[in-house]
């Protein structure tokens, strides 16, 4: 049996991975993993992993080391007030930020530090709305990775026919009218236990799906459920910022972009528009067999999901020398 097919235990850190802490400039600390390789490997490249909203790195334990495996240093990184980075509301489970460039922010200096410590290529594969904040960070020059992967990523949200202009007017007024720290939707009277009907958004796997319940147990601190209205509204100026004019078409290295048309998260037609302006946009699209955390998903899917990001890596981001 080879390195890459040994068996996986999702519920434990790995002995060849590191829990740290990393400190932004203003003194935030903020978790992160990082899987170092043995003294004696050629280095693959280094990659920088970033979760989704009200998310954390455990549930992406088995695809890290998959790249591991594959002999990439792998880092990966809470977003601050999220996981167990601390808060910015009024509770510990809505999920607040006074603005998206703050994380942003967060990210290039991150990166700044990162890559003048790692072995090249250097690569960012990123989640949902870390996968917006990534798409952001590079088109505006505050990172400069090789190649880019965006899984699912939360360049919009579902519509449902209501003009996206609407939508952002009615969260401004929310703000104006209210706490911005307060929750933008219900989640129940019980903040740690979670929708029953959840995983029909994310997964078809029922096992993995488990694996996220059982960290939000193990480790409370990581749980999180709605966001705010401070967050919705931020998102949408966020995310309408991506889509100025020009902006996207500047973006020269290659990017993957992940999607399922049947995403019930975000918009896939946002994904689409995003791809089209991308100049070296790889756009692969699955249907209903695959929800909204294509890395978490039953394993045939999942197999090639990994297959094709693998694929994109060996092309736009082969081993140096």
């Amino acid at each position: 049996m080879t390195i890459e097919n040994l068996p996986f235990d999702r519920r434990a850190i790995p002995a060849n991975a590191c829990e740290s802490r990393w400190n932004a400039p203003d003194g935030q600390s903020i978790r992160r993993i990082d899987w170092e390789l043995p003294a004696d490997a050629a280095p693959r490249g280094s990659l920088l992993y970033l979760p989704g909203r009200c998310d954390y790195y455990e549930k992406y334990l088995e695809t890290l080391d998959h790249w591991h495996r594959k002999g990439w240093q792998v880092t990966a990184l809470d977003w601050r007030a999220q996981a167990g980075s601390g808060r910015m509301g009024r509770d510990d489970y809505t999920g607040h930020i006074d603005d998206f460039g703050t994380w942003v922010a967060d990210l290039q200096h991150f990166w700044s530090q990162w890559k003048t410590t790692t072995p090249g290529p250097h690569v960012l594969i990123a989640h949902s709305m870390g996968g917006q904040l990534a798409l952001r960070a590079v088109a505006e020059r505050k990172v400069d990775p090789d190649a880019t992967v965006l899984s699912a990523p939360m360049l919009g949200f579902i519509r449902h026919g209501v003009p996206e202009s609407w939508l952002h007017f009615y969260a401004r007024l929310m703000i104006k009218t209210g706490d911005p720290r307060r929750p933008a939707w219900k989640h129940g009277e019980k903040p740690r236990v979670l929708p029953l009907d959840r995983i029909k958004l994310l997964t078809h796997d029922g096992v993995r799906y488990a694996d996220e319940l059982w960290w939000r147990e193990a480790r409370p601190e990581l749980a999180m459920a709605t966001g705010s209205w401070g967050w919705v509204e931020r998102a949408y100026v966020s995310m309408r910022g991506l889509f100025v004019p020009g902006l996207l078409e500047t973006v020269q290295s290659p990017v993957l972009l992940l999607s399922t048309s049947k995403d019930g998260l975000v918009g896939f037609d946002a994904i689409k528009r995003a791809a089209k302006r991308l100049p070296k946009a790889t756009l692969k699209i699955w249907g209903k067999e695959l929800r909204h955390e294509v890395f978490r998903e039953e394993d045939g899917i999942r197999d090639a999901v990994l297959a094709a990001t693998d694929a994109f890596l060996d092309q736009n981001a082969p081993p140096l020398g």
